[in-house]
């Protein structure tokens, strides 16, 4: 119960500092020159590492790589479980607490998806989202080294997620939950391994928008702002030729 009290706190104070942020809209830019030069870095990055890293990921087995996808999205169900609690979505909490029960065990530690075979079926959740849902703006758009597009809102909610997320605290903030434990090294290889998978999966995707934009960075700005917007509605076109979208 304190742990849920401690949530309850944590979002409220993140609430009040998102109000004071989150006044412009979602389409303006907090600073858009900085952004854009940023978002080349972010390109320039992807050309070097992430795009060969990607292209040789999709040459591994289908098996692999669906097990892969299965592992990393069974560890993000953790944080949809304390935010479906913010949202008082216990409909939801009871498919994210089902499904990561179920793959974790049945399903040999999330490698495979048992759980939606039998209709649990959960929504990534996070406190970006969350806040979303009560209401509050997102507030001026702009790019992160690295972490790519985001908004006043969702980039307080990256915070707040590091600390109600349970995977973050049994590694990055060393905690020990129900006898499990973790480390820095393997928060940030799942993150990693999250991300190759997403840039695998669309990597066509990546190729025709970089042929076919005007502008590249107004493009994913847009693909950005749309998928954050259907996700906080749970919407099913958010699940359209690109894969979700995850910070």
């Amino acid at each position: 119960m304190q742990v849920i009290k401690n949530f309850k706190l944590l979002f409220i104070l993140i609430t009040i500092s998102v109000l004071f942020v989150t006044k412009a809209k979602s389409s303006d830019e907090c600073f858009e020159n900085v952004s854009r030069t940023i978002f080349k870095f972010n390109m320039a990055l992807d050309d070097i590492i992430l795009e060969p890293v990607a292209k040789g990921y999709n040459k591994l087995p289908d098996s692999f790589k669906q097990g892969t996808s299965n592992f990393t999205s069974n560890i993000s169900t953790l944080l949809s479980i304390p935010n479906n609690i913010l949202q008082g979505n216990f409909s939801q909490l009871g498919h994210s607490l089902g499904s990561f029960v179920v793959n974790s065990s049945v399903g040999v530690l999330g490698i495979f998806n048992p759980a939606e075979k039998i209709g649990l079926k959960p929504n990534k959740e996070d406190v970006g989202q969350t806040l979303g849902t009560y209401g509050v703006g997102p507030g001026c758009y702009f790019v992160l080294p690295v972490l790519g597009p985001t908004t006043a809102r969702d980039s307080l909610g990256m915070i707040a997620d590091s600390f109600i997320d349970p995977f973050a605290q049994i590694t990055i903030r060393e905690k020990e939950i129900l006898s499990t434990s973790g480390n820095t090294f393997d928060y940030y290889s799942v993150k990693a391994t999250t991300a190759i998978d997403f840039r695998a999966d669309n990597d066509k995707n990546f190729e025709s928008l970089e042929k076919n934009s005007i502008d590249l960075y107004s493009s994913f700005k847009s693909i950005y702002l749309q998928d954050r917007e259907n996700k906080i509605k749970n919407s099913k076109t958010s699940k359209d030729d690109w894969e979700n979208l995850d910070n």
